[in-house]
């Protein structure tokens, strides 16, 4: 499943939204709401980057938060940093600044702003790594961007 969800990616980071947007549907239907969680997390929090709506990119932003709360860190490998935890904590930054930017979008800067401070506090179960810098970036960009800055995200 990975692997396929994986190619979805891969055409959506390509251009072309619709069809990644039409094979990650597709995907949703087998595995359902009910499925494996972190192939609900992974797929779901790609999905939202295909969604022309910002309500339905919202609605899929919290079906993956939803499922990484419901994935325990030993099924997702080494990247766990926790066994007691829940969720995956690499995953909470991420998901966080994506929550934040789609509470803009549609107009919940309260939330916007919440889920930015928990994008914040997630972040240090990123790794010292170039992903890490990355997501920390990000996160400081979108802390400009919605405290007023004209420099985008």
């Amino acid at each position: 499943m990975m692997t396929r969800i994986g190619q979805a990616v891969m055409l959506l980071h390509g251009g072309d939204r619709e069809e990644a947007r039409g094979r990650f549907a597709a995907l949703w239907a087998e595995i359902g709401d009910q499925g494996d969680p972190l192939h609900r997390c992974t797929l779901a929090h790609y999905m939202a980057d295909t969604q022309d709506d910002p309500e339905d990119e919202l609605t899929w932003d919290l079906r993956a938060l939803r499922a990484a709360d419901a994935l325990a860190p030993q099924d997702a490998g080494p990247a766990s940093s926790s066994a007691a935890a829940p969720g995956i904590p690499g995953f909470y930054p991420a998901l966080h600044l994506n929550l934040a930017a789609a509470y803009w979008k549609v107009g919940e800067s309260r939330l916007a702003l919440s889920h930015l401070a928990l994008a914040r506090r997630a972040c240090p179960s990123l790794g010292d790594d170039e992903y890490g810098d990355s997501m920390r970036a990000a996160i400081g960009r979108m802390e400009l961007w919605l405290m007023g800055s004209d420099q985008l995200p």
